[in-house]
């Protein structure tokens, strides 16, 4: 058996089916990596333009205004300012069918605001389960690849006279690079999904109290101006 513990000698002669368990959680290392780099550019962008909205909602602009501005930047709107835009946007279709009553115009509001929220957090949240499913399956699957080259590495040495050190040592060394492998793909995945969830619990509730809070506006705004025009 080869004597040469060099990590690249150790792949190129292991077995077929660890070959491909390492290849394969290479490659899934090397998506891992690809999609965390897209989420936190993801997250930066999406705190970045709910900061710039909430500075223009609480600078004193009106509704009216702020909706115009968000229906002018189109898909450039971040999260928050199209979740605002979907209430106003209903606000207004109800207004216009001469819809008076507080509570239907507040309802159809927050439910818009509600399905754009959803919205929003589901298109922030891709690939975290991929990332979450990574972190959970590499170590399983390297462990099987290490399993899979212990039982090649012994087979070959059952027609061997005699067994030393020597002779088992790189077989099972090939085996646990697979291992290696598995827990080199995993952990960052682990470190990472955490970081997210945290991130997105953090954005989630941004957006809970931004949905809350412009209610309580616009229901003060409809109370004292429902049969005078568009609020604020």
């Amino acid at each position: 058996m080869n004597q040469d513990l060099d990590i690249l000698q150790l792949v190129m002669n292991a077995s077929f089916v660890v070959q491909f368990v390492m290849l394969s959680l290479m490659l899934v290392s090397i998506a891992s990596w690809s999609a965390i780099f897209r989420k936190i550019y993801a997250i930066k962008r999406v705190k970045s333009l709910n900061e710039v909205f909430e500075r223009e909602f609480w600078s004193g602009s009106s509704l009216n205004e702020l909706y115009n501005m968000a229906a002018s930047k189109g898909v450039n709107s971040g999260p928050m300012e199209r979740i605002f835009a979907s209430g106003m946007r209903e606000f207004q279709k109800l207004r216009e069918r001469r819809v008076s009553d507080v509570a239907t115009l507040m309802d159809g509001a927050r439910r818009a605001m509600r399905a754009s929220f959803q919205r929003e957090m589901d298109e922030v949240e891709s690939n975290l389960s991929f990332l979450a499913s990574v972190g959970s399956v590499s170590p399983y699957v390297g462990l099987f690849g290490t399993v899979w080259g212990i039982m090649h590495a012994f087979t070959g040495l059952a027609a061997l006279e005699q067994v030393t050190l020597a002779t088992v040592a790189p077989g099972i060394a090939e085996a646990l690079v697979a291992t290696a492998i598995g827990l080199f793909a995993a952990i960052p995945a682990v470190i990472a999904y955490n970081r997210f969830a945290r991130d997105l619990d953090r954005i989630s509730i941004g957006h809970e109290t931004f949905i809350e809070e412009f209610s309580n506006i616009l229901q003060r705004n409809i109370s004292a101006q429902v049969n005078t025009g568009s609020p604020r």
